[in-house]
């Protein structure tokens, strides 16, 4: 992929880009079976290296006059990245439409060396029909009614917009988003209908893969795996998100529950559950901890720290037959793993989430 942003040394996020795919697919693969050992490795799922972010994520800086959506340099100026190559061509034009309304609108960027000015972040995300979620990150609620009052404006400019909120940060550190959110728009959710025949809701602070390719491979695989074993009938989802495992796993004789610490994660996947599905806002090794019963599946989508030890231990000692582990981390997958010797690697996969990166996502089958 060329990036001028790159050559100019303007944004240097991407620190494989001079790296030919081929070499970043197999370095992922190689330093993945380094630390899992498994008997079979399925072949890596490499994706578009280029158009493929669901997600922008933009610190918005420049002037009211002239507005730039992209991040800050070292000086604390902004640089417009607006034309990055990874967005989908989706989010380049509502990005250009979205800038042109906050310059028309006056809403005066956050200056973080004066800390003064209003509008710290701009964050739009694309669902696969190319409805858009847009979230204004703001100091304060001091342009709340400037923001409703040009609403028509900012829907006319871009319609694809389904949702659009406030989200107030107030502090200054380098926090994307705060906890007050307040949407201005009749829809509060945008539906993520995927190809593999799911429909996934987010809301405005639900978390959902940037790559949504990347993503339906990743939950199919899981689907793959569960529905080839024999007699599942119960699986519990830790870590589970907006319920994208959960809800791919669902089948008739089934019952699946999903556990998220996020309140808002699991309103929204509640709002898309399916017949034998339940979803329950909780420490997920907490919640664990306090069953019963224990079921014939575990699957868990832990964030880069890994399980831990505590749940680890437990998954070793409550004979569940089986586990599929999902990781952006291997390397904290690797000491999960070793804290789980009954539970065996059987099959493993590399996805290739992030392209130009160091990091991807693996998935890996165990039976005790």
């Amino acid at each position: 992929m060329d990036c001028h942003h790159d050559d100019a040394f303007r944004c240097r996020s991407c620190t494989l880009l001079e790296v030919p795919r081929a070499r970043q697919l197999s370095d992922k693969a190689a330093h993945a079976r380094s630390l899992v050992d498994s008997p079979v490795w399925l072949p890596t799922v490499a994706g578009a290296e280029a158009g493929f972010r669901n997600k922008a994520k933009m610190a918005v800086g420049g002037t009211v006059d002239a507005p730039t959506l992209g991040i800050l340099d070292r000086g604390l100026a902004g640089i417009d990245l607006r034309d990055c190559g990874l967005h989908s061509p989706g989010l380049t034009t509502a990005l250009g439409g979205i800038a042109d309304w906050i310059r028309d609108a006056g809403l005066p960027p956050y200056d973080v060396a004066t800390r003064s000015g209003e509008l710290k972040h701009v964050l739009l995300t694309e669902s696969p029909d190319a409805e858009l979620m847009l979230r204004l990150v703001m100091r304060s609620t001091a342009l709340e009614a400037r923001v409703r009052s040009r609403l028509p404006d900012l829907l006319r400019a871009v319609p694809g917009l389904r949702v659009v909120t406030l989200n107030v940060q107030p502090e200054h550190k380098a926090v994307l988003e705060g906890e007050r959110e307040i949407v201005l728009t009749p829809e509060s959710t945008m539906p993520m209908r995927l190809a593999t025949g799911v429909s996934l809701w987010l809301g405005p602070q639900s978390f959902f893969q940037t790559n949504t390719a990347i993503a339906e491979a990743l939950y199919d695989q899981a689907r793959t795996w569960v529905d080839a074993l024999p007699d599942v009938r119960t699986i519990w989802d830790l870590y589970c998100g907006v319920g994208g495992f959960a809800l791919h796993l669902a089948a008739p004789g089934r019952e699946v529950v999903g556990v998220e610490a996020s309140a808002e994660a699991i309103r929204s996947a509640t709002s898309a559950q399916a017949a034998g599905t339940a979803f329950v806002a909780a420490d997920a090794t907490a919640w664990a901890l306090e069953q019963a019963a224990v079921p014939h599946l575990v699957l868990v989508n832990p964030p880069r720290r890994g399980i831990g030890t505590e749940l680890a231990g437990w998954l070793e000692a409550s004979g569940v037959q089986h586990v599929v582990y999902s990781s952006c981390n291997a390397e904290s997958l690797a000491r999960d793993l070793a804290l789980m010797p009954s539970l065996r690697p059987v099959e493993a996969r590399v996805l290739d989430m992030f392209p130009h990166t160091t990091h991807y996502e693996v998935l890996v089958l165990l039976t005790r």
